[in-house]
C-alpha cells in the first residue's frame, strides 16, 4: 500500500484517468457530483466506511434529493474508491447501503388528449420553426436535446423517417481554477438513443413542402446554421403553453405524452421502447404500462369465465 492519500487526492488521479474514456458531457456530470456532494463530505478523509456513506445518504434525503439522484452520486463514489483500490492507494470493501421504502407513487404527468389535439391544431395553423419542434416531439417522443440538435438532413420525407443521431446540451466545465459552461453537440444519451422513428402522416404532410426549400445542413428549430440551446427552447415552450392556457407541464411531458398515446393505442411495448430509445423494455413498462380499473375488471372477468 502506498503512502495514505486523502480522498480528494485520489479523486484528482481518477479524474485524469477517467477523462480519457468518457464523453465530455458525462465527465462534466461526474465533476458536478464530486464538487457539490462527494468532496465536501469525503474529500479530507483517508478512507470511506460504510457507516459514513449511510449517514451521507440520510443527510441527502433530508436535503430533499431523490433516491435516484443519490444513487447516481454513489455510483461516482464507488468508481473513485475502486480506482483507489486497483492502484493500491486505499482499501475498499463494497458497502451495502439501505434506502427507506418509497411509499409515494410518482405518477408521470401527460397532456390530456383534448389539450394534445389543441396544441397540434394550433401549430398546424400557426407555423413557426420553433412551434414545429413541439409538434415533432409530440409525434416522435424525442428529448429536448435531440430536437435542439435535429437538422433537416436528419429528416427524410421520401422514406418518412426521422433519424436521431446527436444531442445538444450545455455542460459545466471545471478545469484547474476556471469554471464555465459551453454548448456541446454530441452523440445521444446511449447507443439505444441512436434510432429511426417513422413520421405520422400529418407530420410528413407538414414537412414535405418545407424540406424541398430548406438548407439540409441547417438546424430545424432555427432554420439556421446555429442551433438554439435546450434552456432557451424550454423557455419558449413554457411561454407557448401559457399562451394556449395549457396546464403546466415540463417539456419532458411531451415525451411522456407520446409514449402514453402509443400505449393507449395498443402499440406493442417493445416497439414503443425502441422508438423512445430506452436501454431496456422494463423502463418503458415501469413508466407507461399501468392497467386502469376497467382493464383490471376485464382481466378478473376473463379469469372467472375460464373457471366456470
Amino acid at each position: 500500500m502506498e503512502t495514505e492519500k486523502k480522498i480528494v487526492e485520489i479523486v484528482s488521479l481518477w479524474k485524469a484517468d477517467k477523462k480519457q474514456y468518457v464523453k465530455k458531457s458525462t465527465y462534466s456530470a461526474y465533476m458536478l457530483l464530486l464538487e457539490n456532494h462527494l468532496l465536501p463530505a469525503f474529500g479530507n478523509k483517508h478512507s470511506v466506511e460504510e457507516v459514513d456513506v449511510q449517514m451521507f445518504v440520510f443527510q441527502k434525503l433530508k436535503e430533499g434529493l431523490s433516491q435516484k439522484s443519490i444513487k447516481d452520486i454513489l455510483i461516482v463514489l464507488k468508481m473513485v474508491l475502486k480506482f483507489g483500490a486497483k492502484n493500491k492507494i486505499l482499501d475498499y470493501t463494497a458497502f451495502d447501503i439501505q434506502f427507506p421504502t418509497e411509499r409515494e407513487k410518482h405518477d408521470i404527468v401527460v397532456l390530456s388528449k383534448v389539450n394534445q389535439k389543441k396544441i397540434m391544431v394550433y401549430i398546424q395553423e400557426h407555423f413557426t420553426f420553433k412551434n414545429l419542434g413541439v409538434y415533432i416531439c409530440l409525434n416522435t417522443g424525442i428529448r429536448i436535446g435531440e430536437i435542439c440538435a435535429l437538422t433537416w438532413d436528419d429528416i427524410n420525407t421520401d422514406t418518412g423517417i426521422i433519424s436521431i443521431r446527436q444531442t445538444l446540451q450545455r455542460i459545466y466545465i471545471m478545469e484547474n481554477d476556471s469554471k464555465y459552461t459551453e454548448i456541446v453537440l454530441d452523440t445521444p444519451k446511449t447507443k439505444n438513443s441512436i434510432r429511426d422513428i417513422p413520421m405520422t402522416k400529418d407530420l410528413e404532410k407538414m414537412l414535405k413542402p418545407i424540406k424541398k426549400v430548406v438548407n439540409s445542413s441547417f438546424f430545424v428549430l432555427t432554420n439556421d446554421v446555429k442551433p438554439t440551446e435546450p434552456r432557451t427552447y424550454r423557455n419558449y415552450y413554457k411561454k407557448l403553453m401559457e399562451d394556449l392556457n395549457i396546464p403546466e407541464l415540463k417539456f419532458h411531458g411531451l415525451r411522456h405524452s407520446f409514449a402514453t398515446r402509443c400505449i393507449e393505442s395498443n402499440c406493442d411495448c417493445k416497439t414503443v421502447s425502441v422508438m423512445l430509445g430506452h436501454s431496456n423494455i422494463s423502463t418503458t413498462l415501469n413508466l407507461y404500462v399501468h392497467p386502469n380499473l376497467e382493464q383490471k375488471k376485464k382481466c378478473i372477468n376473463q379469469m372467472s369465465k375460464m373457471l366456470r
